[in-house]
């Protein structure tokens, strides 16, 4: 709608509210009423305008890197047609470092994967009911997948769509996870604050551009809520408004200590 047509929408509306007030005889002549003092607009202060342009970026979040599946294929270009739990065992077997080899932090992770299968106890399957949702506006789905990193406590949080007939994961992050939301193009992590009151908020949002999910909020917020609160994770790993929907549903639908 216009402008025009709002301002004039808007002088009716006005128009119709005197009439009535005068009618009820409320008595109200309809003058302008004073709101009270009016803080003065304070602009930005530039500090340092001598300082030297910064020679290497402020902190490497990995925000951009994307990696293929390796051994995993997508029947028909349907990301739903792929198995979760291959997706989990071939990132570990990508990355033995982190899951395998010496002192490798997700070590144990690996090992609950064997109960993810026929057999398995369910219990310590550490793989989360995946969700799916376009988040890179293409008209298809994505797959938003996690699982849990005992005994970290993080919980691995990924982003997968299909590029070239290919699955590909556009977004990884592991941190002590306590609530992640979907909404419109981003990824939105909640993770508790070691300051009573307050969790951090990370938000990853596809960029068409970079054919990735990027790092584009991280702030502190207060929840109201006191008491201890448990501390998060010291580091960040990376290696529509429809409910999102879980594997399960028939159609679409659904922090970090970075430099804090």
């Amino acid at each position: 709608m216009p402008l025009s047509r709002h301002l004039r929408a808007a002088r009716r509306t006005a128009v119709a509210a005197l009439v009535l007030a005068a009618a009820a005889g409320c008595g109200d002549a309809g003058g302008l009423r004073g709101a009270g003092a009016t803080p003065t607009a304070v602009g930005p202060a530039r500090l340092w305008p001598d300082l030297p342009p910064a020679s290497s970026p402020a902190w490497d979040f990995d925000e951009a890197d994307t990696e293929t599946v390796k051994g995993v294929t997508v029947p028909g270009d349907d990301i739903r047609a792929v198995d979760p739990a291959a997706v989990v065992r071939a990132e570990i077997a990508a990355h033995p470092d982190d899951y395998s080899k010496g002192k490798a932090p997700y070590r144990e992770t690996a090992r609950r994967m064997d109960d993810c299968g026929p057999g398995g106890v369910r219990s310590r399957c550490p793989l989360l009911e995946p969700y799916y949702r376009d988040l890179t506006g293409d008209g298809r789905e994505d797959m938003t997948l996690g699982f849990r990193l005992p005994p970290t406590g993080q919980t691995a949080v990924r982003v997968y769509t299909v590029i070239g007939h290919r699955l590909v994961q556009v977004m990884s992050h592991n941190d002590a996870v306590g609530a992640v939301e979907l909404a419109g193009r981003s990824v939105i992590i909640r993770s508790p604050s070691d300051l009573a009151g307050y969790e951090y908020r990370v938000q990853w949002t596809w960029d068409p551009d970079q054919r990735a999910m990027l790092l584009t909020h991280d702030e502190m917020l207060r929840t109201g809520k006191r008491g201890a609160a448990p501390r998060p994770s010291a580091s960040l790993s990376s290696s529509p408004s429809h409910s999102p929907s879980p594997s399960h549903s028939p159609s679409p639908s659904p922090s970090s200590a970075s430099a804090r």
